[in-house]
């Protein structure tokens, strides 16, 4: 895969609280028997480029459900900003030039044929902005940067994201088509938990 695609790294945001979950840690829920950040490393890590990881300090249950897996932890000493402060720590961690695909840790439908379609069509368009979509064309994640929007990520502030660049450059966004809900099912709080594991 590595001799076709463009450069690349895989930017798992994993730094945010978990506040909704009212005490337990979202990123801890056991997803097919193993915890949803392991279990989401390991699909980083299966895409076969480099994985950065952001994690906010002191959060020892969360170092050690990646014990062993080679990837990047970056430490976000701002994580209580937001999701820009993991943003802007990934940035700039990320190798020069390279493209990055950011995955968010709190998506527990998000399987390895969703990452290699992400990387498929990077490959085919790699000046766009990909981001992971319904059938029905509902934009969600994973969203795939292209290497020339390292530095306006890295302006970012606040909690919203990457919403205000992606609104800016939103004629430079393509939708990919995964699966059912893959690219939209997050799940905030132990209701959203309950309700997911009964459909299933």
């Amino acid at each position: 895969m590595n001799n076709t695609t463009p450069s690349l790294c895989v930017l798992v945001l994993a730094a945010g609280a978990s506040r909704r979950m009212r005490g337990t840690d979202k990123l801890l829920e056991q997803v097919d028997g193993t915890a949803l950040l392991h279990r989401v490393a390991l699909l980083a890590l299966g895409t076969g480029h480099p994985v950065l990881l952001t994690l906010p300090p002191d959060s020892p249950a969360r170092h050690a459900a990646l014990a062993g897996l080679p990837v990047q932890i970056l430490t976000v000493a701002a994580a209580q900003e937001g999701m820009a402060a993991s943003l802007r720590a990934g940035m700039a961690a990320a190798p020069e030039g390279s493209a990055s695909l950011l995955l968010l840790a709190d998506m527990p439908e998000i399987d390895a044929q969703d990452l290699a379609a992400m990387i498929h069509a990077h490959c085919a368009t790699p000046e766009m902005i990909l981001r992971g979509a319904t059938a029905a064309g509902r934009a969600g994640h994973p969203v795939l940067f292209p290497a020339w929007a390292r530095q306006g990520l890295m302006q970012l502030e606040g909690d919203s994201g990457a919403k205000p660049f992606l609104q800016a450059h939103a004629a430079r966004i393509r939708l990919v088509p995964l699966p059912a809900s893959h690219a939209t099912t997050d799940l905030d709080t132990p209701e959203d938990w309950a309700a997911w594991r009964a459909a299933r």
